[in-house]
């Protein structure tokens, strides 16, 4: 893999409270079977509560089901 100064850059991530987490793009996640989903997007949600239809991204399926408060 070519190591470019971009790719020493730190990437921003952002945790929402009641969400995705939201990394500035492009991205690879890199899966625990082996497939590498890419991304090309300036900012790119991972899903974190595995309901997505397109997980690792998020399709925002977290908002039909908001968890009550403790």
């Amino acid at each position: 893999m070519p190591s470019s100064s971009r790719s020493r850059d730190p990437r921003r991530v952002v945790l929402t409270a009641d969400g995705p987490a939201l990394i500035e793009g492009p991205v690879e996640v890199c899966m625990p079977d082996g497939r590498v989903v890419r991304a090309d997007r300036f900012q790119v949600a991972l899903c974190l509560c595995r309901r997505s239809a397109d997980y690792p991204l998020c399709d925002t399926s977290h908002r039909r089901h908001r968890r009550s408060a403790p």
